[in-house]
């Protein structure tokens, strides 16, 4: 609260929206959830070429602190050399080194941060992960989670490539559980919270980067999923707040932010927020801010998706309040430090 005070002293021009939201958001995390009311969590991140996923896991830890989710395993889609280590960076600063991490050790898509956050954030911040070869594979650590957690109790966010959900679905059955990945996931997963695609049509990276592993994962998931499309995150610019506010300090957080803005135009609002919002709705939920829209998603070969609106147990995001509102939330959330 007193960091946010001082950002409104700062900043006097913040509206009393933003008095609203953040009290509203520290409000819901005053009484301790107990563990069978948190939502547990698996997060699925391309971290490194973009940098809304820093925005995602911050969020995403500080939500946890607040006694609203639990995470169970902080995983990767993305194959370049660093991305665990940054996993374990965020997973260190906020308190939770022992986080299980995973990376894809099969093929997938392997896209450097040209941006070179990664490598600062890398060489200032404690972290015991050195090498993606220091950790498993992604799909054990989802098969190892999920067969120790209670049935129809987790909730996956994915806000990069489909490729581990893809490989999850083909997994056999092995010394981790007798149960192939579908099972696995028909009998473990509650929800699908995804940041892919454009709706009611388009072609949206996340998708298209793996496409036939987007094919298979989106086409033949057998639990509710929930689509924050492109066109939903992108009305939501975030990252200024926390780039300003001088106390504050070492922060992975605002580094990353820092580092970025700077460096892309189109950003100088704010980064587009299609991670953040992503991680947001699957712990909070769609309401007040969204309506769901229910089909199917359809897949083309080239990544491109349209919606079938005869499908069932699938919806994507619909707007019903003013972005400016979730933008004022995930703003509030990623200022807040450690608990």
């Amino acid at each position: 609260m007193i960091t946010f005070i001082k950002f409104l002293k700062k900043h006097p021009v913040a509206s009393a929206l933003s008095v609203f939201f953040f009290a509203s958001s520290i409000m819901s995390g005053c009484a301790e959830k107990t563990d069978d009311k948190k939502t547990s969590i698996i997060f699925d991140s391309d971290i490194g070429p973009d940098y809304d996923d820093v925005g995602a896991i911050a969020i995403l830890h500080v939500l946890e602190d607040m006694g609203e989710t639990k995470i169970l395993a902080t995983v990767a889609s993305n194959k370049y050399e660093g991305i665990a280590g940054i996993l374990d960076v965020f997973n260190t600063y906020f308190k939770r080194p022992d986080i299980p991490i995973g990376v894809p050790k099969g093929a997938g898509v392997t896209l450097p941060d040209n941006q070179h956050w990664t490598d600062t954030l890398l060489a200032k911040y404690p972290h015991k992960i050195q090498r993606n070869d220091d950790v498993p594979d992604a799909v054990s650590i989802y098969r190892s989670v999920l067969a120790k957690e209670p049935d129809h109790s987790v909730t996956i966010v994915t806000v990069g490539f489909l490729t581990n959900l893809a490989n999850l679905l083909n997994s056999p059955g092995d010394d981790i559980s007798p149960l192939t990945g579908k099972e696995l996931i028909e009998k473990k997963v509650k929800l699908l919270v995804s940041m892919a695609g454009k709706f009611p049509e388009g072609k949206e990276f996340n998708v298209f980067k793996d496409a036939a592993a987007s094919v298979i994962a989106l086409e033949n998931w057998p639990t509710k999923v929930i689509y924050s499309g492109f066109e939903i995150g992108e009305k939501i610019k975030t990252g200024l707040p926390i780039t300003q506010n001088n106390s504050i300090q070492n922060s992975p957080v605002k580094d990353g932010f820092s580092i970025s803005i700077p460096q892309s135009p189109e950003d100088s609002a704010g980064r587009m927020s299609w991670d953040e919002t992503a991680v947001l709705v699957a712990v909070r939920g769609y309401e007040p801010y969204y309506t769901l829209k229910e089909g199917k998603i359809k897949v083309a070969e080239d990544g491109s998706n349209t919606w079938d609106e005869n499908g069932k147990g699938q919806f994507y995001l619909v707007e019903k309040e003013s972005p400016q509102k979730v933008q004022e939330i995930i703003n509030q959330l990623m200022m807040q430090q450690p608990k």
